[in-house]
């Protein structure tokens, strides 16, 4: 097991290891869970992102996590805290945050508690000015949540990308300042 960066009520959030990526293939790169995310991913993108999040620990003190229920210990998610990754993005300079959760857990606020930690520990630890999230129009639950999170509607960071179908395009985002958000109490 690697280091716990954040824990809450019932989460354990904690860095990528190696030996994450095939319980990550098989729980959370599903056809379900990655709708909105472009599909299911080669093997080769997950392990790609892995090694990201591990370099953004190693250099900047933060990056993406693994999601684990604290009374099972098992992986529930993926979730966590970046720049800006997507190159046509008007925005590389803000943060990013950003989760999925796998289908058996949906719906049991696990995406909202781990966000909640996630930005307290953005703006509290990285002294991150503003914080989005990325999604498309078509991604109902994922801009509710954002919504849920107090984020706000940024229309003009929108940006169109060629790689996604039409019906996913453009990719919206949502922002929220560090003056507007109130830390978990």
């Amino acid at each position: 097991m690697t280091t716990p960066v954040l824990v809450t009520e019932r989460l354990v959030l904690r860095q990528i290891g190696e030996d994450d990526l095939d319980p990550h293939m098989t729980l959370l790169n599903t056809p379900a869970v990655m709708e909105h995310l472009g599909g299911v991913q080669p093997r080769e993108v997950i392990a790609a992102k892995h090694a990201a999040s591990r370099e953004g620990f190693a250099t900047r003190g933060y990056g993406f996590m693994i999601m684990e229920e604290r009374a099972t210990g098992e992986m529930v998610g993926h979730c966590g805290l970046r720049h800006v990754a997507h190159p046509l993005a008007p925005n590389p300079e803000d943060f990013e945050i950003g989760w999925v959760v796998r289908e058996d857990r949906w719906r049991r606020g696990y995406a909202f508690e781990a966000m909640r930690a996630v930005i307290d520990w953005g703006f509290a630890t990285h002294n991150a000015p503003r914080i989005v999230a990325i999604t498309t129009a078509r991604n109902v639950g994922s801009w509710r949540l954002m919504e849920k999170l107090g984020m706000i509607r940024a229309a003009h960071l929108d940006f169109n990308d060629p790689a996604m179908p039409p019906a996913y395009n453009p990719a919206i985002q949502y922002a929220l300042v560090q003056g507007q958000w109130g830390p978990t109490p």
